[in-house]
């Protein structure tokens, strides 16, 4: 007699809450003196925005980039989609300079919402989170939807915020599985967030991290779409290791 096939319940769809948590929240921490000229690149580094144009961007299409460009600074045009360099990277350092309009509104994930992905997968969280909860593994700095930073190191609305990435691309057995996980050094304001960071796969808004094989990838930026008014950067320069 064959044996019976079992019945299993179906599994219930995930939702974007069943990867979030509140607490701890990260202590906040003041940080140094505002440095309201750009940091200047060093020698051999690759400059990604010199203030002048999107030369080294495109959409997710290969087209130009649609943002908008002013006095040195640009800004996310909603409703464009994201931009990502021409160029693709393994390893890097990277510097970024960005900020949150003054007098934003919103709260929690709708009030300044960005993000910058390394190699194109895995996003470094950009947001208000100056006097603005949200969840911790969602907040400015986090690996997002997965580790928190350490500290909360914004700057008031306004105010440039700098971040500084130091980024160990994976490595792939022939199974596809990492052999070396990615691994990320996150420093905002001059303020250490995140202290070699293994990255545990994709950075998803539903679901868990997911292990994906890929080789170089571009700096991607998001147009995220929450309501509040977009956020503005400038001065971002890369160099290879």
């Amino acid at each position: 007699m064959a044996q019976q096939e079992r019945q299993y319940p179906e599994r219930a769809p995930m939702k974007p809450e069943m990867s979030e948590y509140w607490q701890p929240q990260p202590p906040v921490v003041t940080p140094g003196k505002i440095c309201e000229q750009p940091i200047p690149a060093p020698s051999d580094a690759i400059i990604l925005f010199d203030g002048k144009d999107l030369s080294q961007w495109e959409n997710k299409d290969g087209k130009a980039a649609g943002w908008t460009v002013a006095d040195g600074v640009f800004t996310v045009k909603k409703g464009t989609g994201d931009i990502r360099t021409k160029q693709k990277f393994n390893d890097f350092q990277l510097h970024i300079e960005w900020r949150i309009p003054e007098g934003i509104e919103g709260k929690s994930q709708a009030r300044g919402n960005s993000g910058v992905f390394l190699q194109g997968m895995y996003e470094i969280q950009i947001l208000d989170c100056y006097e603005n909860e949200t969840y911790v593994n969602g907040q400015t700095g986090s690996v997002y939807k997965q580790t928190p930073p350490l500290v909360n190191a914004m700057r008031k609305p306004g105010e440039w915020n700098t971040y500084d990435i130091i980024y160990t691309a994976p490595t792939f057995k022939k199974d596809g599985s990492y052999r070396t996980p990615p691994r990320v050094t996150l420093l905002q304001n001059g303020v250490l967030l995140q202290n070699n960071t293994t990255i545990l796969g994709t950075t998803e808004y539903i679901g868990f991290p997911q292990v994906r094989e890929h080789g170089a990838g571009p700096i991607s930026l998001q147009d995220h779409g929450d309501p509040s008014a977009p956020i503005s950067f400038r001065n971002i320069w890369i160099r290879e290791l």
